[in-house]
């Protein structure tokens, strides 16, 4: 029996639409821990590095949707090039008043610029959405592959980033993610035979995506699932500082994206029975139960051993995520909706690093890591809150009722 990874990728310009994101998708995991580490090294203020890493997180979460909507009416090439252009021209504006040492409103003005990238990931699942449309198991093994991607970038990102800003010169990790956000968009963007179709203006309804009441659920649930991914990058950095071994922070964060990127392997090899909402529910609140050995580790070994298991419940539960909004969001705003959970973590990692950062500066790394484990908590909480949105039967949402029956056929021939 052939692999299900194998399958996915027979279909044509999978292979090359999903090689361009990954490296598009770099920058999500090197950006905001080399603006980190840059003005760390630069300044030895943790709370000014937060401060810019959260500004990029929630412009990145104010951009996203809007720039995703725009997609989805117009068509990934003609929106994404430009808008990756101002982004690396703010980049390089970022980098330049950082070493000039130019006042820290201008850092915070480029910062705004920076964080106007693309969801490259949105884009990438976009298309396989519209390949395996009518398959869930397909589906599911290509959103699957996609967390892997997307872990295996947080694997070797942060190693990249913090390595090149310590060994090289402190900007030179985000110097480095921005060639890779343009490379990848503009990879990505010429390959036009995989491009979702934009849909005729008559079926684009008014309003969000963000109207749907289950995609509500998963963004707010998100924003605190992000605030543990911001929490945990800043205070790993400043608890590596701290014992001597900075750069180590880099090799410990790729243990916690190693776990998670093992666990989505074998996720997408599974053909799950049961109700959807049911098994994002149980994933959150791994995740939020995972946080709390973190403060009981003493040294960096330890600490990687405890982030390795940690990430063992995020990929699945990104996997499921996105089968949620597939499942909640319309047709016509898909690319939206799944650019609407990223936004929710970008929010949560703003939150989660700006709060880590603060926590840091005032009463040590390994009091920083009470951040994840609140964070954690409200995570779980909102999901228990919000779980009857996403249990029930979603609506079509305007897939139309044929497009019903043959998402309802495939899940039959799944189970």
């Amino acid at each position: 029996m052939p692999s299900p990874y194998r399958v996915i990728f027979s279909a044509p310009g999978t292979k090359g639409f999903s090689t361009a994101g990954f490296f598009g998708r770099m920058p999500l995991s090197m950006m905001g821990i080399g603006v980190v580490t840059m003005i760390s090294q630069l300044t030895g203020r943790y709370g000014l590095a937060g401060a810019l890493s959260a500004t990029l997180a929630m412009s990145a979460a104010v951009c996203g949707p809007q720039v995703s909507r725009l997609v989805d009416r117009y068509g990934q090439r003609r929106v994404l090039r430009p808008i990756t252009l101002v982004a690396v021209a703010a980049v390089a504006g970022l980098l330049i008043c950082a070493q000039q040492g130019a006042p820290e409103w201008t850092l915070f003005v480029f910062a705004v610029g920076a964080g106007c990238v693309p969801s490259v990931g949105s884009m990438v699942r976009s298309r396989w959405a519209a390949i395996y449309r009518g398959s869930s198991r397909d589906l599911h093994t290509a959103y699957a592959w996609e967390s892997i991607v997307d872990e295996v970038c947080f694997i070797f990102g942060p190693i990249i980033s913090i390595g090149l800003s310590t060994a090289w010169f402190p900007e030179a990790g985000p110097l480095i993610a921005a060639v890779f956000l343009l490379v990848g968009v503009f990879w990505l963007t010429a390959q036009r035979a995989t491009e979702p179709v934009p849909h005729p203006k008559s079926q684009h309804t008014g309003g969000s995506a963000l109207r749907s009441p289950g995609l509500q659920v998963l963004v707010a649930t998100f924003v605190a699932t992000g605030a543990i991914f911001g929490g945990v990058d800043v205070v790993t950095v400043a608890f590596a500082e701290e014992r001597g071994h900075k750069a180590a922070a880099s090799l410990v964060l790729a243990v916690y994206a190693l776990g998670s990127c093992l666990a989505g392997a074998v996720f997408g090899l599974l053909h799950l029975k049961g109700n959807t909402g049911t098994r994002w529910l149980v994933g959150v609140c791994a995740m939020a139960v995972s946080m709390i050995p973190l403060q009981l580790a003493g040294n960096l070994p330890l600490l990687a051993v405890a982030l390795f298991v940690a990430g063992l419940a995020i990929a699945p539960t990104m996997v499921t995520t996105m089968a949620l909004v597939e499942a909640h969001v319309p047709r016509t705003k898909l690319t939206e909706g799944m650019t609407w959970t990223s936004t929710g973590l970008a929010v949560g990692v703003a939150l989660g690093s700006s709060a880590a950062g603060w926590v840091v500066d005032a009463a040590g790394a390994k009091a920083g890591y009470a951040v994840p484990v609140a964070a954690g908590a409200l995570a779980a909480a909102v999901a228990f809150l919000g779980y009857r949105r996403l249990a029930g039967p979603a609506a079509t949402g305007g897939r139309g009722e044929d497009d019903r029956h043959l998402r309802t056929d495939d899940d039959e021939r799944v189970a």
